[in-house]
């Protein structure tokens, strides 16, 4: 690495730790006189609370991180064209874009930390923030309600299989009063009735079980099957796929606050092949919008880079307010196709990649004009 880039580097990086710092103390401490008397009521303890803003951090930093490198990129840059620096180094023969290459690298790194934050601990933190919330409150002796789902039923539309359960258990993947009905293919007709089910070296096997089957296209009864014990390996639902059916099918508010991750999004478009047309607008819609939303970071550094370096000509707070304003504008986009996205008036992948595009392919624009 090129002395060049490591000083640049350096000017960027410690506002950006300013940034990111400062975002975090506003955070915690406004949501704190918000939920104290919620910690209270609850009975928290001091390390609690220290673990609760712990869990919930990603998903504040997931907003943040691209205002924050939005609002140091403008403060390192302005400082450096305060000082001339830039034209300085752009008279030593180092073009525009090779002097932006360290900010371009910053904005790539932090598209992966998004993507990763976004897809590996967001999701998880709603529920882990429930549960500390509800630790000191809750018996040790009661069972855990929000691991248990009841009376769920779902269709594997690519099987051609209909589930019923009494009561399903997230955590062990155990089922209760369990109704299974599909099809053969030779076009028999097959019903499943057992007292429990439970996944056993990759494989459903129920206890207490009973199978009939039924001629094809008849109601005549052709076998009966009873058993304590009945492996069934066809049965190809795997306990994730039952998890995003449950979260999908529900829409519940932990489904909009954190979104779904892409692999749930898949899990249920691997049970639903043919999709109706409200419910394709809205996955592809929440699909192509976690792909897009990383690659925020990078549009910011495209945006940020000819207000700023060109700032240096009139005030230091003209190309920071524009700047900002054009962001501002770009964020209200982002919602606003995503909305028109999830209820079909645009296709998916237009209403989540527009904004990035357009305002990406402006920011080079703006940055190849500059002087």
């Amino acid at each position: 690495m090129r002395l060049l880039d490591r000083y640049l580097l350096r000017e960027l990086l410690i506002p950006l730790g300013y940034c990111l710092s400062g975002f975090l103390i506003f955070w915690i401490s406004s949501d704190l006189f918000t939920m104290l008397d919620d910690f209270q009521e609850k009975k928290l303890l001091f390390r609690d609370i220290l673990e609760y803003y712990l869990v919930t951090s990603p998903e504040f930093l997931v907003l943040v991180l691209p205002v924050a490198l939005l609002l140091a990129l403008l403060y390192s840059l302005t400082n450096h064209a305060r000082h001339h620096e830039l034209t300085a180094i752009r008279t030593a023969g180092v073009s525009l874009w090779r002097l932006c290459r360290p900010y371009l690298a910053v904005g790539f790194a932090f598209t992966i930390v998004h993507f990763a934050l976004n897809e590996l601990w967001v999701p998880k933190s709603v529920e882990a923030a429930e549960r500390i919330l509800n630790r000191r409150t809750m018996k040790q002796t009661s069972p855990d309600k929000r691991n248990v789902v009841r009376n769920l039923g779902f269709r594997n539309s690519r099987d051609d299989r209909t589930w019923h359960i009494g009561t399903y258990h997230l955590k062990t993947h155990e089922m209760e009063n369990v109704i299974v009905e599909w099809k053969s293919l030779d076009g028999a007709r097959h019903e499943l009735y057992a007292q429990r089910g439970m996944r056993i070296d990759k494989v459903w096997t129920f206890s207490n079980a009973l199978e009939l089957a039924f001629a094809p296209g008849t109601a005549t009864l052709t076998n009966r099957n009873q058993t304590n014990l009945l492996p069934i390996p066809e049965f190809s639902e795997t306990p994730e796929q039952i998890r995003s059916e449950i979260k999908i099918s529900n829409r519940s508010k932990a489904v909009r606050n954190a979104e779904l991750p892409i692999v749930e999004i898949f899990n249920y478009m691997r049970f639903h092949p043919r999709l109706s047309r409200p419910d394709e607008h809205w996955l592809y819609t929440q699909l192509h919008g976690r792909l897009a939303a990383p690659w925020t970071c990078l549009v910011v550094v495209l945006i940020a880079i000819p207000f700023a370096v060109g700032s240096g000509r009139r005030n230091v707070f003209v190309g920071v307010a524009s700047s900002i304003s054009i962001c501002f504008i770009y964020f209200v986009l982002l919602r606003l196709g995503l909305a028109l996205g999830s209820g079909g008036y645009v296709p998916p992948w237009l209403a989540a990649w527009f904004p990035n595009v357009s305002f990406g392919l402006a920011g080079l624009w703006l940055t190849a004009r500059v002087r």
